[in-house]
């Protein structure tokens, strides 16, 4: 599986910021945010993300400071329709996860499957945490 789990250029720092924003304040309704889930083990801080019908190719996962980002797109059927009842959200979505302390980003690992994107983040041990 591939590690999609990186840090952030400068670049793209202010550009998740932006979305952030959006999500956090709702300033752009077209973004959304998915049902997520963050909980932590002894070892390890896990965010659980319930977004069916994508490839894990679709996702971006990046780590900034202490807070996850997943970002994506989750694309509609291009057929025309008259919605009777309309649930399921397409479009641009993103979610940013405050983490409650430092993580060992190499050592991190992110799997979709059956609708659920789950990202493990391995807890640093006090003699790993690096000053940058």
């Amino acid at each position: 599986m591939p590690t999609i789990i990186r840090r952030s250029s400068e670049a793209l720092m202010d550009f998740r910021r932006e979305i952030l924003q959006a999500v956090n304040w709702q300033v752009r309704s077209n973004v959304w945010s998915p049902p997520t889930d963050a909980y932590e083990t002894e070892n390890a801080f896990i965010v659980r993300m319930e977004i069916a019908g994508m490839r894990e190719e679709d996702f971006e996962v990046t780590l900034e400071n202490d807070t996850l980002l997943i970002v994506g797109s989750r694309s509609d059927l291009s057929e025309r329709r008259a919605y009777h009842q309309m649930e399921i959200r397409f479009g641009k979505f993103a979610t940013a996860v405050s983490l409650a302390g430092p993580v060992q980003t190499e050592n991190a690992q992110a799997e979709y499957k059956d609708g659920f994107l789950t990202i493990i983040l391995p807890k640093a041990k006090p003699n790993q945490i690096k000053v940058e």
